[in-house]
Formats: C-alpha cells, sequence, structure tokens
C-alpha cells in the first residue's frame, strides 16, 4: 500500500484478508479495534457476514463512513455498548492506481460513544480516550465527541451540500463555493439536513449550516467521492446521503426539494 500526502507518505506491505478468509484464519478478540471505512451501501452486507463472528467476541467496532444510518445498524447487530461512531473530517483521499491512494487534507478524526455519552456506560469512556491516544500517536489529529450522533449529523451538511452537486456538475467543491448560482444551491441542500436532523432528535441550526458551509469554502479544492465513483462507473452513496434526507424528511412531512431534485437526476443516469 502506498499513501501519498504532503506531510506523510507510507510505501509498505500490509495483510489484507477476505471476509470469508478473514473469519477463519482470526478471531474477533485478536483485534482491539475494528474499524469500518466502506461506503455506506456495504454496511449492511458486511455487518450480516460478519455476525456470527462478531458476536463471539467484545471488540469495539468504529464505523468511519459518511451518513447517518451506519451507526443504527451496526449497534442493533453488536449492541450500543459496542458501537463507536466517527468521522474523517478535512480529507480528499482517491485510489489513483491499485494499492495507490492520494490524499489532501489533515485529515482529522472524530470518535464517541454511539449515539452519545448519555446512552452508553460511563465505562466505555476510558477505551474511547484510549483509542483517540493511539490515533494521535500515529499523527492523526483525532478528539472524542461526546456527542458523535450531532457530529455526523452536522458532516451530512457539508456531504448533501456538495457531493450530488458535484457529481451532476463535474466540479470541485472550491469551483462549486465559487459559482456565483450553485453557492446559492450547496447552501440550499445543507438547510434541508438541518431541517430534517429532528426526526433523529438531533437539533441543528442556521449557526451549524454557516460553520459547514464556510469550511467547505475554505478547505482545499477537492473531488468529492460521489463525483470520482461517477467518474469511475461506481455505485453512488445516494441513499446514505441524499437518501437520509429524504427519508427524514418524509417522516416529518416537510419538503426537501432541492435534495430531491438532485437525488432524481442522479438516478436518472445510473
Amino acid at each position: 500500500l502506498k499513501v501519498n500526502h504532503s506531510d506523510f507518505d507510507f510505501n509498505g506491505r500490509v495483510d489484507a484478508y477476505s471476509l470469508k478468509k478473514l473469519v477463519k484464519v482470526k478471531s474477533c478478540d485478536q483485534f482491539d479495534l475494528i474499524i469500518l471505512t466502506t461506503k455506506g451501501g456495504s454496511t449492511a452486507a458486511i455487518l450480516n457476514g460478519l455476525k456470527t463472528w462478531l458476536s463471539s467476541g467484545t471488540t469495539p467496532f468504529l464505523s468511519l463512513q459518511n451518513g447517518v444510518d451506519n451507526e443504527p445498524f451496526i449497534s442493533a447487530v453488536i449492541g450500543e455498548h459496542r458501537t463507536l461512531g466517527g468521522l474523517a473530517v478535512r480529507i480528499g483521499g482517491h485510489i489513483t492506481a491499485p494499492g495507490i491512494v492520494d490524499v489532501k487534507g489533515v485529515a482529522q478524526i472524530i470518535l464517541g460513544p454511539w449515539p452519545n455519552s448519555k446512552s452508553t456506560s460511563q465505562q466505555v469512556l476510558p477505551l474511547i480516550n484510549e483509542i483517540v491516544s493511539e490515533f494521535n500517536k500515529a499523527g492523526i489529529p483525532t478528539q472524542m465527541s461526546l456527542d458523535i450522533q450531532y457530529e455526523l449529523w452536522r458532516k451530512l451538511i457539508i456531504n448533501n451540500g456538495v457531493n450530488p452537486l458535484s457529481a451532476l456538475s463535474g466540479l470541485d467543491t472550491k469551483a462549486l463555493t465559487s459559482h456565483p448560482i450553485l453557492r446559492k444551491t450547496v447552501y440550499t441542500l445543507m438547510e434541508e439536513v438541518a431541517s430534517v436532523a429532528k426526526a433523529d432528535g438531533v437539533l441543528l441550526g442556521k449557526n451549524d449550516v454557516d460553520e459547514m458551509y464556510n469550511l467547505i469554502s475554505t478547505f482545499d479544492a477537492i473531488k468529492t467521492s460521489m463525483l470520482v465513483d461517477k467518474e469511475k462507473g461506481r455505485l453512488l452513496e445516494l441513499d446514505s446521503i441524499c437518501g437520509a434526507v429524504i427519508s427524514r424528511a418524509e417522516k416529518l412531512a416537510i419538503d426537501v426539494p432541492t435534495t430531491n431534485l438532485v437525488n432524481a437526476l442522479l438516478t436518472l443516469q445510473k
């Protein structure tokens, strides 16, 4: 595996197993932490395939994925006490060739007990602090959140704001937020996320939208993962991003017309 970054380079062998081989040669408790970094559309299949293997151990399970639906599924399989929510921010990474990844950004991690510290055993917090410490020792700026569900919804503000629109337009994040018309659409898509978060008991306001908009506007110009997936002919994370917003809007009986529009246009292009 080779990772290229302005402040970090890695080039070395890594152990890689298929899930089928993993469950045969390793036990769950041989690992200190299991981290899921796949697209959200793969979460159910992976957890269902590993259910028996995971239930044989007590290893905590961390999701570092887009969307707000991964942790609920994981916790339904292994329990909230083993489920950690997380997100990567200020980073853009793309596979440029088999085993080669180019990365931009400082690669910060936020993680915490699912869904927040109020609903978890206080005994879990020292373990999370230890995990945070190990990430930081590895040079990955990491912090613990006592309300990770809130943080995941804040990231969804960014994802819904730029990912689908970039896939439609072919523009990177800087071009979108600099465009006199499209930047307004980005902001509207973000507002629609904030309007439906209360369906999950999360309250987001204008300050959250403004902060996330300013963050993506001042960040390095990057191709979103959805744009790269579209260019490579891969499945898009529509269900994890636009779909999460649309399903909550239906639950609350409110309208999210811009999210519905970009979602429909991308669905037609599949």
